[in-house]
């Protein structure tokens, strides 16, 4: 029962997250942005937490959008660890690079798993009373480069 919930929010938030990176709507200018260490230290935290395996506290760098969507810690640690085991164990992890489209912030940060497999992903990032929260991830295609 538990697996099934699980599986229904990992797809809800997929979807969720899909919709607010590809739904129509005017293009937006994508400014870059300096380097905010702040928003690299929530993100970084989170990391760490899923490393000593700390659900808690990992859940503690979550936007309130995403814990109303999960409800429990307990919840949102199997979302990551079944839909994100890059996120769960990482190995390496580098900041990219930081860019504004409209008022959607978004850090790409580079993962590196532990089986060496290299990941791109976006982190949507709010501004909310207590600091900066994650507020979404989507998995990225990586860039490619010309000849």
């Amino acid at each position: 029962m538990v697996r099934a919930i699980a599986a229904s929010v990992f797809l809800a938030l997929s979807l969720a997250l899909v919709a607010l990176f590809v739904a129509p709507r005017p293009i937006l200018a994508q400014e870059a942005l300096p380097p905010n260490p702040e928003i690299e230290a929530v993100i970084g935290g989170q990391f760490d937490a899923f490393r000593a395996e700390d659900v808690l506290e990992a859940w503690e760098f979550a936007s309130p959008n995403i814990q109303g969507l999960f409800g429990s810690p307990e919840r949102f640690g199997t979302m990551v660890q079944q839909g994100y085991p890059m996120v769960w164990n990482p190995g390496d992890v580098n900041f990219i690079d930081l860019q504004a489209f409209g008022g959607l912030v978004v850090q790409r940060v580079e993962v590196i798993d532990q089986n060496g497999t290299l990941h791109y992903l976006g982190y949507a990032m709010i501004e909310t009373e207590n600091g900066w929260r994650i507020n979404g991830v989507q998995v990225l295609e990586a860039p490619t480069f010309g000849a």
